[in-house]
């Protein structure tokens, strides 16, 4: 088996790629929430029942999981944190959309699975050796 092939230089970049595009991508959201605010999701999270304040869970879920995501720590409780986030995100603010379908025939919640599955595959894959924490380690 050469370094190319499973467990090699590919694989490792791989999971270096994934992990950055979720990381970054979902980050934007996390950014977006720290200069707009989080009243609107705390008023979600208040109809579901739950304490408004768990709405600044998101913080957790937007920015402080991406960031571990993104330089390899403890990336895969953090991936599974970005999992966790989406089902919320669907469940508080997209379940009307849930069988729906665009003007351009894709599912109107694209987005939101992809980075749900991506997250699902980061937790499974693990960062590899490409992360601050390397690819050794049990949450890593």
């Amino acid at each position: 088996m050469n370094a190319y092939q499973s467990g090699g230089v590919s694989e490792d970049m791989g999971k270096l790629l994934l992990r950055a595009t979720l990381a970054i991508l979902i980050l934007f959201h996390g950014v977006a929430k720290i200069f707009n605010g989080v009243g609107g999701i705390m008023g979600m999270v208040g109809k579901l029942g739950l304490p408004a304040e768990f709405g600044y869970l998101v913080y957790v879920g937007e920015v402080l999981a991406p960031l571990l995501v993104l330089i390899g720590i403890m990336t895969r409780p953090a991936a599974l944190i970005i999992a966790v986030n989406m089902v919320f995100a669907v469940v508080l603010a997209h379940m009307g959309d849930l069988f729906s379908v665009t003007k351009t025939g894709g599912w109107a919640l694209e987005l939101q699975a992809m980075f749900l599955v991506a997250a699902l595959a980061v937790a499974l894959l693990g960062a590899g050796r490409y992360s601050a924490g390397g690819s050794g380690g049990r949450w890593n």
